[in-house]
């Protein structure tokens, strides 16, 4: 079977997106990298995004496996990285700088395994304003940008795991296990209000979407070579 064959077909590309890609970039490098190995534009899609500042697992879809997406995007999803407490930024994350700072003196190891126990378990979630979603038939990070008052409605999300550990420069490296939809970014901006602080997420790498795991995954690059090699 040709590439071309193969990847109409259907396959699932399990990509390690790298730090300040979006999602679509990710997408755009792809299909012209199977455009160029197999002669012919091959479908390709996204199964759930990520945000530019975070790396990980992203998953695409080729050819007629673009039909399992919606069953991917539904899928568990598990991530690490960084929270920094004491201080909060406009979109809960590195995209723009910290706008206002809190004490953290008061702010222990027990006490900190005793609040992220009280997120576990189905809740209402506030996306971030900088975020993907709609608002009046645009994107709420459009309005965002341009300083306009952005209203989102509470969503409801599933968290199964949240675990992590304070280090002495009050940042809590973390693990979360979440259902679609979760935004991460709201997850360490709240966990700041329940420590009576304010906390931002500071770094993020998504591990694994149900079954699939980031350490099968390949970087753009390598998938280039990978593809177009003999």
């Amino acid at each position: 079977m040709t590439k071309a064959e193969l990847y109409d077909a259907g396959q699932i590309v399990l990509v390690n997106k790298p730090f300040d890609w979006s999602s679509f970039d990710v997408v755009k490098k792809i299909r012209y990298v199977l455009k160029k190995a197999a002669g012919k534009p091959i479908k390709v899609g996204h199964a759930g995004t990520l945000d530019p500042y975070a790396t990980g697992l992203l998953i695409l879809c080729t050819g007629k496996a673009t039909k399992k997406i919606q069953f991917i995007q539904d899928a568990e999803k598990e991530y690490t990285g960084v929270i920094q407490l004491g201080a909060t930024t406009p979109s809960y994350d590195l995209e723009t700088m910290p706008d206002k700072t809190f004490p953290t003196d008061h702010i222990t190891e027990e006490k900190v395994q005793e609040v992220m126990l009280q997120f576990i378990g189905p809740q209402m979630q506030l996306a971030p304003i900088f975020s993907a979603r709609m608002v009046d038939g645009k994107r709420a990070y459009s309005l965002a940008r341009k300083g306009e008052d952005v209203q989102l409605k509470p969503h409801p999300v599933v968290i199964t795991v949240f675990e992590g550990k304070l280090s002495a420069n009050k940042q809590i490296e973390f693990r979360v296990r979440c259902s679609k939809g979760t935004y991460i970014r709201s997850l360490a901006n709240d966990l700041g209000k329940a420590l009576h602080s304010g906390a931002y997420l500071a770094s993020l790498t998504r591990t694994a979407i149900g079954d699939y795991l980031l350490s099968s995954a390949f970087t753009p690059l390598e998938w280039e070579q990978k593809l177009l090699s003999t």
